[in-house]
């Protein structure tokens, strides 16, 4: 695809890495990541989004709700797409830059249980929620909160919610939430908005992104579609996360399933920005293997590793920020 120009406040500094693969490798995967998209489609559950993508130029089939994307529009949504973002904290000073090569840290979750002092293991509750978000806003290391652990004690249809209030409330980081739906995302969003000020200041400095994950393989559910559609129109980063795994949910080779995990993003992405074009967005990645023999998916795994590294190099390329699961 042709290259965006690069901004002039963007740093052009190559940084430390090891180079995953190089413009054959990416090209390729590119190619054949635009000739699934065309021929192949993705699944998208929510009639909202079918109508949204039929009106920039997507082929929907009502009847089984696989839309196929023309090339075209895949590659001028990701160039309307920004470069680069700031996750704004509460307090200015813990602004983050997110973009190009630059290199900062996160919490990530969900942990669902505690380990006491003496050893014994319970269900963590949102006063841990905050206690963990405290340790977290401590922590010079650490750049971003991400909540840490569930609340266990919170009504499930509503647990991110409480999650979310206790989180705003123990740290002046950049939030990052999985709300798990579009009404989720709605609620947490105009809490945000009480806390700064009202819609047009969060708009200005958003101080959370929210979490939006495609379905593997090639599907974007109404869960999905209403998160992504909900941050588009608040201008709140959106950091779309495939969790494809090699071997069960996505090919067995590494390249195969990073096409798969490069179907989802860039589909989402297209959505995303045909909902509000130039609204922030993360390309992210939380891709794994899976242990065949074990019947597992081990994040400390070396595929593990060098897909979650694959993922940001596709980002660098496409002139998107990235977020990328450490292990």
């Amino acid at each position: 695809m042709e290259s965006r120009s690069i901004f002039s406040e963007i740093c052009n500094t190559a940084g430390f890495g090891f180079s995953v693969f190089g413009d054959d490798e990416f090209e390729r995967i590119h190619l054949a990541t635009l000739e699934i998209m065309r021929t192949t489609g993705l699944y998208v559950g929510d009639e909202e989004a079918l109508e949204i993508l039929a009106g920039g130029g997507a082929i929907v089939d009502r009847n089984t709700k696989i839309v196929k994307f023309p090339a075209y529009l895949v590659e001028d949504c990701i160039r309307s797409a920004p470069p680069n973002i700031v996750q704004y904290g509460r307090d200015p000073k813990h602004d983050v830059f997110l973009g190009g090569k630059r290199v900062n840290f996160c919490t990530f979750g969900q942990g669902v249980n505690i380990m006491e002092t003496d050893g014994t293991v319970r269900p963590s509750m949102c006063e841990d929620v905050g206690k963990a978000a405290l340790l977290t806003d401590a922590m010079e290391e650490v750049d971003v909160c991400e909540r840490s652990l569930t609340a266990g004690d919170a009504p499930d249809n509503v647990a991110p919610v409480w999650e979310a209030e206790t989180v705003f409330a123990s740290t002046g980081k950049h939030t990052v939430y999985g709300p798990g739906n579009g009404w989720r995302a709605d609620k947490i969003i105009k809490m945000a908005q009480a806390i700064v000020g009202g819609e047009e200041a969060l708009r200005e400095r958003p101080i959370l992104t929210i979490n939006c994950s495609p379905t593997s393989p090639l599907t974007l559910d109404v869960n999905c579609c209403t998160g992504v559609m909900t941050c588009a129109r608040a201008g709140v980063p959106c950091n779309l996360i495939s969790m494809v795994m090699a071997g069960a949910s996505g090919p067995i080779t590494l390249a195969g399933s990073l096409v798969v995990h490069n179907c989802e993003i860039l589909g989402a992405i297209v959505l995303h920005q045909l909902t509000a074009k130039g609204a922030p967005v993360i390309y992210g990645c939380s891709s794994l293997m899976f242990d065949l023999r074990l019947t597992t998916t081990p994040v400390g795994s070396p595929e593990c590793g060098m897909l979650n590294a694959a993922a940001p190099a596709l980002a660098q390329k496409y002139m998107l920020p990235s977020f990328s699961a450490g292990g």
